[in-house]
């Protein structure tokens, strides 16, 4: 599994049969695209989209953010002419939809192995997002979550699951509360990251915001979005606060002091700063560095300080 922070609160999604779309996504400010051969792309056109979105990827060598490709399901006759067609243009990875039990990522992990070892590419280079999207792929999700150690991130797909429940979705989200925390047990217990669903109507945008602010406080890093529209709002709703930054600062400010008196724990504004205070703030702080809101010599994120190990 990933271990490295990698920011990934945007993943936005481009029609793979939409040229005008294509050679737009140099100018996107989302820390990922996902190229889509899947939903977006009728069957008509699923050949024209895969060579479509082959010649982009083999043009856009100089990469501003990370690129994934949504294939068509495993269990369809597209999803190998997709990989064939798209692995010589080194995406950086693979959206995999309906990943419904870990057989399912385990067959993507052997394909894109095979093609690494034939092609002389790195091992590994290929990373996985599963979607999460019917209610059978929730209840087996941890499984799922550690299939393989291409394993970046889990994505829930709402509007699949709520077709898989026969339910209506709705802008109030109380009928995925139970999936998306199951998503989230899953993907924390496993060491990769949580991307929520899409929000499908572009033109609300305090429905969008409400739901990002809701996922954000479950635990969720980031979204699947499919308007361009929608990057703004949400890198403001994960962007680290300044409250939160000056707080996470002097946490580790004290954490620092306990160490150096040979303890572990250390009282802050009346409150006790312990392991899990400084975990919190230390992940927070990563982040925030990450996205040049912090210095990085302006605090020590080491692992001697944030667990007190040598």
């Amino acid at each position: 599994m990933e271990s490295e922070l990698k920011l990934r609160r945007s993943l936005l999604y481009v029609p793979g049969n939409m040229p005008s779309m294509l050679q737009n996504v140099s100018i996107f400010d989302a820390d990922a695209v996902q190229l889509d051969l899947e939903d977006a792309v009728p069957l008509a056109e699923k050949d024209a989209a895969r060579i479509l979105v082959r010649k982009f990827l083999d043009g856009y060598t100089k990469r501003r953010q990370e690129v994934f490709v949504r294939i068509n399901g495993l269990d369809t006759s597209y999803a190998e002419d997709d990989l064939r067609e798209i692995l010589p243009a080194r995406p950086d990875g693979i959206r995999l939809p309906k990943a419904d039990t870990p057989e399912v990522v385990e067959h993507l992990d052997t394909l894109l192995t095979e093609f690494e070892e034939s092609h002389n590419v790195p091992l590994g280079h290929f990373k996985i997002i599963p979607s999460i999207e019917t209610a059978y792929a929730v209840l087996h999700v941890f499984d799922v979550a550690r299939a393989s150690d291409r394993i970046v991130a889990l994505a829930f797909g709402a509007e699949d699951y709520t077709a898989s429940m026969e339910i209506q979705r709705t802008k109030g989200g109380e009928e995925l509360f139970t999936a998306r925390n199951h998503v989230l047990w899953a993907a924390k217990a496993s060491g990769v990251q949580a991307i929520d669903s899409i929000f499908a109507d572009v033109d609300d945008v305090e429905g969008l915001r409400r739901e990002t602010e809701l996922v954000k406080k479950l635990g969720f890093i980031g979204k699947s979005l499919v308007n361009p529209r929608q990057i703004e709002i949400v890198h403001d709703i994960f962007r680290p606060q300044q409250d939160e930054i000056d707080y996470a600062l002097e946490v580790m400010e004290a954490i620092s002091r306990a160490r150096e008196l040979g303890t572990g724990v250390i009282s802050l504004r009346g409150r006790m700063v312990d392991a899990p205070v400084v975990k919190r703030a230390a992940r927070m702080l990563k982040t925030a560095v990450s996205m040049g809101l912090v210095a990085e010599d302006a605090v020590d994120l080491s692992d001697e300080m944030i667990h007190g190990v040598l």
